[in-house]
């Protein structure tokens, strides 16, 4: 019986515990998207960073997305093949893009190389009583920190998942046409018959949901490095780091899935 109270007690205890946080990351939320409105204007913080999350990411973009299209080329040549429709090439590669390859891959890829770093950065800013002294000088550190970089956050990843999709989408022309010998004209009339504003729609509702749902957590991460553990040191925030990074891809694939089922 003793047991049983014990297992109960603990699982109360769980369920509160992640109920608070919860309700915590909430009004994280709330007061990060507050902070965009509320007065000094953050223009030039906002440029900043949407130079780091954008610009910086242009070349890790580009390479994964051109292989992405001529892995794309390849398999899709050989599955097409079989029936004899190598001409539909080009849709196939344009449409997994738009639809689904594009957007995930973007935003895996920054919140890998951009998300880490400003968990990181954030994170460091927590133990080193930065973020305190920030409130001390009555100054609200979500509008401070965390607002300007959820603005450049929704400016940056639907930009760079369009030439995401620009880029793969020559990549698996150069496979398909230079190299496996698919008509450039089938190609090109496949991928422009095919791809609807419908399509194109829902690649950039989801860039703004994983831009979102990555910043959100990131800076969440950080903002909270060590404070639940009552320890405040560099294995603090290399712990927040590696789990933003980790629950952050997780969220992009679980909401991609959530995001397919609600638009189709």
């Amino acid at each position: 019986m003793s047991q049983v109270i014990y297992f109960l007690d603990q699982l109360g205890r769980w369920g509160l515990n992640h109920a608070q946080k919860t309700g915590r990351a909430g009004l994280f939320l709330f007061d990060a998207l507050r902070g965009v409105f509320r007065p000094p204007q953050k223009f030039h913080s906002i440029v900043r960073h949407v130079y780091f999350i954008g610009t910086k990411s242009f070349f890790v973009i580009g390479f994964t997305a051109a292989f992405t299209g001529m892995v794309l080329g390849l398999q899709g040549y050989y599955t097409l093949s079989k029936f004899g429709s190598e001409g539909l090439l080009g849709a196939a590669v344009a449409l997994s893009l738009i639809r689904e390859l594009g957007p995930v891959l973007s935003a895996l890829m920054v919140t890998g190389r951009a998300g880490s770093a400003i968990c990181a950065e954030i994170g460091i800013m927590r133990i080193e009583e930065q973020i305190d002294a920030l409130e001390c000088m009555a100054i609200d550190p979500h509008a401070y920190l965390v607002s300007p970089r959820f603005v450049a956050s929704l400016i940056a990843l639907p930009l760079l998942t369009a030439f995401f999709d620009v880029v793969g989408i020559i990549g698996g022309y150069l496979v398909g046409v230079s190299l496996l010998g698919v008509n450039p004209g089938a190609y090109l009339d496949g991928m422009q018959k095919s791809v609807e504003w419908v399509d194109v729609s829902m690649g950039i509702v989801k860039s703004f949901l994983f831009a979102v749902l990555f910043i959100w957590v990131c800076t969440y991460k950080g903002f909270y490095a060590g404070v639940d553990e009552g320890r405040f040191g560099p294995e603090d925030v290399s712990r927040a780091t590696t789990d933003a990074v980790v629950i952050s891809s997780v969220a992009i694939l679980v909401s991609d899935y959530v995001a397919t089922s609600l638009l189709l």
